[in-house]
């Protein structure tokens, strides 16, 4: 069969598929183009392909200065370079500078000979210096900053010793300067305890007490911290020609301190007001301070709480109608709101003891103490030290028995303290309040956004 005769026999049958599937024939080419049309649609691209954009190479020839022109330049600057270190025992001047890179002999020698810089370094840890030098590595001024000598300036003025050169001799002067109060912000986050999340951070221990003195009323620092809890502080830092001092941290007051515990955030700001006698507040204007302190003393922990104990000397089962604080003897005890000394004696068991009456039909009981420091009749406010931890009486050791009583009932201390009354500020001081809180809200707000554990000036 020939090639054409083929040809026409395939025409023959493929014509005659059409016509009796021609329906079939078009909804596959229909479904066919529909798939196809689907996966285009699905891979189609959302932006043109890169590679196929078209590339173009710019070059740009910059001109540079030649090294040994750039050296000769930076060679005829007059370089001041600055360098701080704080002593340490043992510390002389060869060691201070060798410690802050100075390697200038000669200074050395020659400042070592000088009584007065001797007298200020050698073997005195804590000092501030600073040493500037020129480009060349030579010492050009040496300052050292430390404590006033005279007592009564110690909280307000520093010495500030200066050597410097003076037609090729060193020569030194003393001189007497005020401090300058400057405020600084840290944060912190509780990782075991707050002095050590506030050591961290760098603050001053002072700064840790009166937040745990600020927040006691609300937050039980031995008990109810939680890891991972986090502080925020505005406070004021004693300075020298700028330089935080590091033997007189603790001056400053606590400016605006913000503590979140267990996920509840607590705020304080300080507010002196037209009166003068500053307090803590909240950011809506409620005093911080309650009629009863949480605590007698500043900072201790409770050995024993308001509930049925074996008793320790008895050795049997009774009610304990107070709570015990451990701390050491001749730890301060504070009373824990206004009011007028009852009893100040012996008492039995109790030891060495003090009753005071308050507002309100109510009263406190501090015993075991080892000095009695007010007499019957005398009065006291909020915070006044009126005597000291002992273990007088009936006590295997030195700790504070504290009772809190309404109407001769004893109370649960640490229940009563917090449910104690709360001032607030009348409605003139509320305006001047407003504008101190907002600027101050502002710094403790700039505190929270440091990193943990780092502390700055503002």
């Amino acid at each position: 069969m020939s090639f054409s005769n083929l040809q026409q026999r395939v025409g023959r049958h493929a014509s005659s598929f059409k016509s009796r599937h021609a329906a079939g024939v078009l909804s596959a080419v229909a479904i066919g183009l529909a798939g196809f049309g689907a996966v285009a649609l699905a891979i189609a691209p959302l932006a043109p392909d890169a590679a196929a954009l078209p590339q173009q190479m710019l070059t740009e020839f910059v001109d540079t200065e030649p090294v040994a022109a750039q050296l000769e330049a930076l060679a005829g600057q007059d370089l001041d370079l600055r360098r701080s270190e704080i002593t340490r025992p043992g510390d002389s001047v060869e060691t201070v500078l060798r410690r802050i890179g100075i390697g200038d002999v000669q200074a050395a020698v020659a400042l070592g000979r000088d009584a007065a810089l001797r007298n200020a370094l050698n073997g005195r840890s804590g000092r501030l210096v600073q040493a500037r030098s020129n480009g060349h590595g030579q010492l050009v001024e040496l300052v050292v900053r430390y404590p006033a000598e005279n007592a009564d300036q110690a909280n307000t003025h520093f010495m500030r010793l200066v050597a410097s050169r003076f037609e090729g001799r060193w020569l030194s002067r003393v001189e007497t300067a005020p401090l300058s109060v400057e405020p600084r912000l840290g944060s912190g986050i509780i990782r075991s305890s707050l002095f050590a999340a506030t050591d961290e951070a760098r603050l001053p221990d002072a700064v840790a007490t009166q937040m745990a003195e600020i927040f006691s009323s609300e937050i039980d620092f031995h008990r109810e911290l939680r890891k991972g809890d986090t502080f925020s502080v505005v406070f004021e830092a004693l300075t020298a020609d700028g330089e935080p001092v590091p033997w007189n941290q603790g001056s400053g007051r606590v400016l605006a301190a913000e503590f979140v515990n267990a996920g509840t955030t607590h705020q304080a700001i300080w507010f002196a007001g037209a009166q003068g006698k500053g307090a803590y507040y909240d950011g809506q204007g409620r005093s911080r301070k309650r009629a009863f302190l949480a605590s007698p003393l500043e900072f201790s922990r409770v050995t024993s709480g308001f509930a049925m104990r074996m008793h320790p000397i008895l050795q049997r089962m009774r009610a304990h109608m107070g709570v015990d604080y451990g701390a050491p003897t001749g730890t301060p005890v504070r009373t824990v709101a206004d009011g007028t000394i009852t009893f100040a004696g012996t008492q039995n068991g109790y030891g060495n003891v003090i009753e005071v009456r308050h507002s309100g039909n109510r009263s406190t009981l501090y015993a075991h103490l080892s000095k009695v420091q007010v007499r019957n009749g005398d009065r006291v406010e909020q915070g006044q030290v009126i005597g000291a931890v002992g273990a007088t009486g009936w006590a295997t050791g030195p700790h504070l028995h504290f009772e809190f009583r309404v109407a001769g009932v004893h109370q649960d201390p640490l229940i009563a303290a917090k449910a104690a009354e709360q001032a607030t500020l009348d409605a003139a001081s509320r305006t001047q309040f407003t504008a101190v809180a907002s600027d101050i809200l502002a710094k403790l707000e700039v505190a929270e956004s440091l990193a943990v554990g780092r502390t700055t000036f503002e």
